[in-house]
């Protein structure tokens, strides 16, 4: 099995994704770090989706990914822009800087790629580590709402006029207990009707309880923590569709 965000996947994610593309995280993110005056790190900084708009506002930005192929793009979205951060291969649990940042964020939901309870503890500790005092971190969730398994979905992508890649998607397992799912996704890549590349990624997916992140976050040390729904600042979610990020605030004095 390959692990996540290969080399057909992460080209996929570029094309869909492109670098600005938005889901109201953007907006949200520039303006909650309006103020920032120091640096900022983005774990799970994937091509640069986000990374780069916010370096194109001036604010000072480091990222990492544990993918060496969403690294490769990322690298190559900023050289086209003429931008070059620091950016570097790593893992939220066990990454270390002898540096520490005014603010840490992580949208989208990527945090939830850490799909055991021990490795989402080690890295939140690890993130508030690298925080300044009153540091903030600002980070995403979502719940999953279709625990289905065995159902299979199709998605298609149309590269260019030749290349159309493929993806099929299935949840394999549901493990209510320790509270994450797996699937197998299936990219194949086509030209003129030819088999050029296929990738098999089994990916775990994890879900929290919007009041038991919080007590995680206090748990750890993190306070002052404000919820959002969909990216509207303090107000709290209410439908299970919602995507949700906890603000909260490091006093170390």
């Amino acid at each position: 099995m390959l692990g996540y965000y290969n080399k057909l996947s992460s080209e996929v994610y570029d094309f869909d994704k492109s670098i600005g593309h938005s889901f109201g995280d953007i907006e949200f993110y520039s303006e909650r770090l309006a103020t920032c005056q120091g640096k900022i790190l983005e774990p799970c900084v994937g091509t640069g989706r986000i990374l780069i708009p916010l370096l194109e506002k001036g604010l000072r930005v480091d990222g990492f990914d544990l993918s060496t192929e969403m690294l490769n793009i990322c690298r190559t979205n900023c050289e086209q822009r003429g931008l070059q951060p620091n950016v570097f291969e790593g893992k939220m649990e066990s990454f270390y800087l002898n540096e520490k940042y005014e603010a840490i964020i992580i949208p989208t939901g990527s945090f939830l790629l850490l799909h055991k309870r021990e490795d989402s503890i080690k890295a939140l500790k690890n993130l508030r580590h690298h925080l300044s005092d009153k540091g903030r971190l600002i980070i995403d969730i979502f719940f999953q709402t279709d625990l289905a398994t065995n159902n299979s979905t199709t998605k298609t992508w149309q590269l260019n006029k030749n290349d159309t890649v493929t993806l099929e998607s299935k949840v394999l397992e549901v493990d209510y207990v320790n509270q994450h799912t797996m699937s197998h996704n299936r990219y194949e890549k086509w030209r003129d009707g030819q088999l050029l590349q296929t990738e098999l990624e089994q990916f775990y997916l994890r879900w929290h309880g919007v009041e038991e992140f919080k007590s995680i976050l206090e748990q750890i040390g993190f306070e002052d923590i404000v919820i959002s729904a969909d990216y509207n600042y303090g107000q709290y979610p209410n439908s299970p569709d919602q995507m949700i990020t906890f603000e909260a605030v490091v006093n170390k004095n």
